[in-house]
């Protein structure tokens, strides 16, 4: 496996392989791999000649009081795991290498990424599709796998690649959870034993969404209102959000007619989480 650090080094690289006719195959991450980011490089693999997976911690996409300083970090683990599932390049850069100091373009979804995480962390979107468009560029990837746990993140990627043109197929990968049911998450580490059981009630609050539907119910507020109830009953559970939107637009509904993204992000203590789950009638 090699180690790519210098953008235009990477850049060069992926130029001279698609000059070879190799397919390039691409696993965004921000390090600190777990069984969820393993699932989505597996899915890479099978799909392209050449498998890039790039490990950045992106400043842009992190808010003034949000944890970007603490986000969890492991490089040599992570280099092992990569490895380990075959990845042919490491592409792993500097924040400096990234981002000019006078940078001042930014790419910017202003539809599918207003509500929900987009509401709570402004701004969080514009980076996140800025770095991605930045990637892109110098990976030059075929095909590129995003996970489904941040389901919003997901779908502003694929509408951006519609509407920039980007020549990327993006194929999703699907939530990996724990055995208990916790979805995935590099953010899991900050919980204690205490917390850890208390973050259970994220997919307890979806699973009774989804029995709710299955029992004939399709009042978004009635729903909504019962998973407020379960959450509460945690102590030190808080609330962000609880929406549903259509699978698509994005759009919010009051009634659930057709297939439905119902996300929420809860904070336990200090670690805010998020999980999804589509449900259709």
């Amino acid at each position: 496996m090699k180690i790519i650090e210098s953008p235009r080094e990477m850049q060069q690289t992926a130029l001279e392989l698609k000059r070879a006719g190799k397919t390039i195959g691409f696993v965004p991450t921000m390090g600190f791999l777990h069984e969820g980011h393993l699932s989505l490089i597996e899915a890479a693999r099978s799909q392209c000649d050449v498998l890039v997976v790039s490990i950045f911690v992106n400043p842009a996409q992190f808010g003034p009081n949000e944890d970007l300083d603490a986000y969890p970090r492991d490089f040599e683990r992570d280099e092992s795991l990569c490895v380990e599932e075959g990845v042919d390049i490491l592409f792993y850069p500097e924040g400096e290498g990234m981002y000019a100091s006078d940078a001042s373009c930014w790419v910017d979804e202003t539809r599918l990424s207003v509500g929900l995480c987009g509401g709570s962390r402004p701004g969080h979107f514009r980076g996140v599709c800025t770095v991605v468009a930045k990637l892109f560029n110098l990976v030059q990837p075929d095909r590129a796998v995003f996970g489904e746990k941040d389901a919003q993140q997901l779908r502003v990627i694929e509408r951006m690649v519609r509407d920039l043109n980007f020549p990327v197929k993006i194929i999703r990968g699907p939530i990996v959870r724990e055995p208990d049911g916790l979805a995935m998450s590099s953010r899991n580490r900050y919980l204690n034993a205490e917390q850890r059981r208390q973050a259970l009630c994220l997919k307890q609050a979806l699973d009774l969404a989804e029995s709710l539907v299955a029992e004939g119910d399709r009042s978004v507020e009635s729903i909504r209102q019962q998973m407020r109830v379960l959450i509460g009953t945690v102590s030190g559970a808080e609330i962000d959000y609880i929406e549903f939107v259509d699978d698509v637009t994005m759009a919010p509904v009051e009634v659930i007619e057709s297939e439905t993204l119902v996300a929420l992000a809860v904070k336990i203590g200090a670690t805010r989480l998020i999980d999804n789950m589509v449900l259709n009638p």
